[in-house]
């Protein structure tokens, strides 16, 4: 039987492969929750490379999924692999946060809400007219749903080429329904915090009120919003020297148009809980 201690310790889950993110992602991320967490938690990192990771990440394999998903399907499908039955021994409630996210304040209230059998997640802030789940962070109990990933595993190109993005598996696929956070508790960077693209000129990002955890979906990244510079490849600029650069590679850039919007202003308080 499990101890008292172990059954009272927060499951913190997280994902990482390819070269995308490095070692320092995951290991701000245990920092991050270290400084916003009450009692003992436990952070496990599934990995095909935990080289440079701190020690006090249990890092663990990469799930199998057990299937191939067509190349041309876009999403994070490895996620799925989260549902199996048998997750290397693992046992109880899991929050898993993707680690382009930043930590803000305390996030004990994403172990207490709802029912511990309950998959909770953020509600997509892009379709705002449909309950579609976003699962930047969603909260799950490990082992509880393994017909997610068998049935996948069952028909691995059809599912995907009709959901398209892992999410929607998820929100499709999970039996009795999903639930949603309340809604001031996960944010999206670019439409909360910087805003529709205009303000993005006037003022810097800011700290969404009530907000625990800010989700940083495509670009930009953490190290580059507190540089202020949308990805690794572009310098920070002016509003005035990204407008010129923009009209002046017009013929260079395709659908130059779109990169009107992708500027953004440094902004230090990523700086603050962005860090080891």
């Amino acid at each position: 039987m499990a101890s008292r201690d172990s059954m009272d310790t927060k499951l913190i889950f997280c994902m990482k492969w390819g070269t995308v993110y490095d070692a320092r992602y995951v290991n701000i991320l245990h920092a991050m929750v270290a400084r916003n967490i009450t009692g003992p938690f436990k952070v496990v990192c599934f990995t095909d490379d935990s080289s440079g990771i701190r020690s006090e990440v249990d890092c663990r394999p990469l799930p199998s999924l057990g299937c191939e998903i067509p190349p041309d399907v876009p999403g994070k499908w490895p996620k799925v692999a989260l549902w199996s039955r048998e997750l290397d021994g693992l046992k109880g409630t899991a929050l898993f946060i993707d680690l382009d996210s930043v930590i803000v304040s305390n996030i004990d209230d994403y172990f207490t809400y709802g029912h511990p059998q309950d998959v909770i997640t953020a509600r997509n802030w892009v379709r705002i007219f449909k309950k579609t789940g976003q699962t930047s962070v969603f909260r799950f109990p490990v082992g509880g749903h393994p017909y997610m990933l068998e049935n996948l595993q069952a028909d691995p190109a059809n599912l995907s080429r009709k959901y398209q993005f892992e999410q929607n598996y998820v929100t499709a696929g999970i039996r009795g329904g999903i639930k949603f956070w309340p809604p001031s508790w996960t944010k999206h960077f670019g439409l909360h915090s910087m805003g529709i693209w205009p303000l993005r000129y006037l003022r810097a990002p800011i700290v969404p009120k009530g907000v625990k955890i800010i989700t940083f979906p495509g670009h930009p990244k953490p190290p580059d919003a507190i540089l202020g510079r949308w990805s690794e490849n572009t310098t920070s600029r002016s509003p005035m020297e990204h407008l010129r650069w923009v009209w002046e590679n017009r013929k260079t850039q395709k659908k130059w148009r779109k990169h009107f919007s992708r500027f953004v202003r440094p902004s230090a308080w990523v700086a603050e809980h962005w860090r080891e």
